[in-house]
């Protein structure tokens, strides 16, 4: 089940408790013969994506549109399609706004049904990526909202994803997810309700699309997986509305670093083949030499050892052709050495301990942002202990650990951790020291 976060932002703007509306709902069945016994546990399952039974759906429409003094449909409270609960990324573009903004809401004001909410499986997370490649086609994007929107608003947006995402490099997807789901809620939801012709709600999708592709990149960060999912299909509805197929590619790539992480191999491979099929001469180098990178792992993973070389060689031939300056803003992480501590990853995967730590020296050997490098440390280490090189492998997690100081980041804490492990399951000489700067860093909790 899908948590109802259009329910639970209709039920915050009536400022209406869950025992006020299971009262209320009792009270209106009456009014219909009904003998109904509503408690507020009743209706946090229906938070949580549990659908009522029988008349309900519009009882609660009844009362909460008593309340608002405006019409109230079952669209409008998440509940338009009996038994199923609603699609973010189908429908209309106005209801997938007001469902986004919904969402946002909701994370704002930290809703546990929508924090704990597990990603999804199957269909269900294949469905928004085959709508992103497939028409129709969103014909006009303009809308006739109350206030006018501008370019200096589309230069705002832009310029708070860049601010964002540099937070989240610095100090991790912990620390700076309430600051941008504050930012969407206060600033990008009007404007995506605002007025403006279908040129610049083109732009306007795309700067909101960038900037949900953060805070989904900072749910996954703090390992609310389900939500980051959600924002991550968002951004690839708000990429389809701006007709930009390098965003959605971009999203797609996203999507298929937490199939990784998930194991969901297959899924990764298809996504990656989806993304670079579909956005054609739009693909930049860049995002083409990581989506077949992350392949090579997923394959290598698989124990399909030809086409992760495959994959290798085709990120290291797309890597090549990289030009700075000509990439957009959101490839800017696929900075030198990425690809090297990717093919790294599946050398490993595959048993190819000198190749693997061939890539990994250079990948260390290259500039990156602080959280780059925590990961580019954490994989030489871990390839130099595999090697029998002990003293290399403590004195490259000490660095690992010196450079993780100040992040909030649940992925960086995994990195952490699994180092650890693998030193400490060694037992060799002077892993002590290393061992104890991590423990360290991960005492202080998040």
């Amino acid at each position: 089940m899908q948590p109802n976060s259009l329910l639970d932002a209709i039920l915050d703007e009536a400022g209406i408790s869950h025992a006020g509306l299971a009262a209320h709902v009792n009270q209106a069945g009456r009014a219909r013969g009904l003998s109904l016994r509503y408690e507020h546990t009743a209706v946090a399952r229906w938070l949580k994506g549990q659908r009522p039974r029988g008349q309900v759906p519009d009882l609660i429409c009844e009362v909460l549109a008593a309340r608002l003094h405006r019409q109230v449909t079952l669209d409008d409270i998440g509940l338009g399609v009996p038994g199923e609960p609603p699609a973010p990324h189908t429908g209309s573009l106005c209801g997938f706004v007001e469902r986004a903004t919904a969402l946002w809401r909701s994370d704002q004001q930290r809703r546990p049904h929508i924090l704990g909410a597990p990603a999804v499986t199957g269909t269900p997370a294949v469905m928004p990526v085959w709508e992103w490649e497939n028409p129709p086609e969103d014909v006009d994007v303009s809308r006739g909202g109350r206030h006018r929107v501008t370019p200096g608003d589309l230069d705002m947006l832009r310029a708070a994803r860049t601010h964002y995402e540099q937070m989240y490099r610095k100090a991790g997807g912990v620390a700076t997810r309430a600051r941008i789901v504050g930012f969407l809620n206060a600033e990008a939801a009007p404007l995506l309700r605002g007025r403006y012709t279908d040129a610049t709600g083109r732009q306007l999708h795309r700067a909101t699309g960038g900037l949900v592709a953060v805070a989904g990149i900072c749910a996954y960060d703090s390992d609310a997986h389900g939500l980051a999912q959600r924002y991550f299909h968002q951004a690839l509805r708000l990429a389809k509305a701006s007709g930009d197929r390098g965003l959605g590619a971009y999203v797609i790539a996203l999507l298929v670093n937490q199939s990784l992480y998930m194991r969901e191999y297959r899924q990764a491979v298809a996504f990656a083949e989806a993304a670079l099929r579909a956005a054609g001469t739009d693909i930049t180098p860049a995002l083409a030499s990581d989506l077949y990178a992350m392949q090579a792992k997923a394959y290598a993973h698989l124990g399909d050892g030809g086409s992760a070389l495959s994959r290798i060689r085709r990120a290291e031939r797309a890597a090549e052709r990289i030009r700075r300056g000509t990439e957009p803003d959101e490839t800017g992480y696929v900075q030198p050495g990425l690809v090297n501590v990717q093919v790294a990853e599946a050398l490993l995967s595959l048993g190819e301990l000198a190749a693997a730590g061939e890539h990994a020296a250079a990948a260390v050997d290259n500039p990156a942002h602080d959280r780059g490098r925590v990961h580019r440390l954490a994989m030489l280490s871990t390839i130099e202990l595999r090697q029998g090189n002990a003293d290399k492998a403590v004195a490259i997690a000490v660095q690992m650990a010196e450079q993780a100081r100040g992040m909030e980041s649940q992925r960086l804490r995994d990195r952490l951790r699994e180092v650890r492990e693998h030193l400490v399951r060694s037992g060799c000489a002077g892993t002590a020291e290393a061992a104890e700067l991590i423990d360290g860093a991960l005492r202080v909790p998040l």
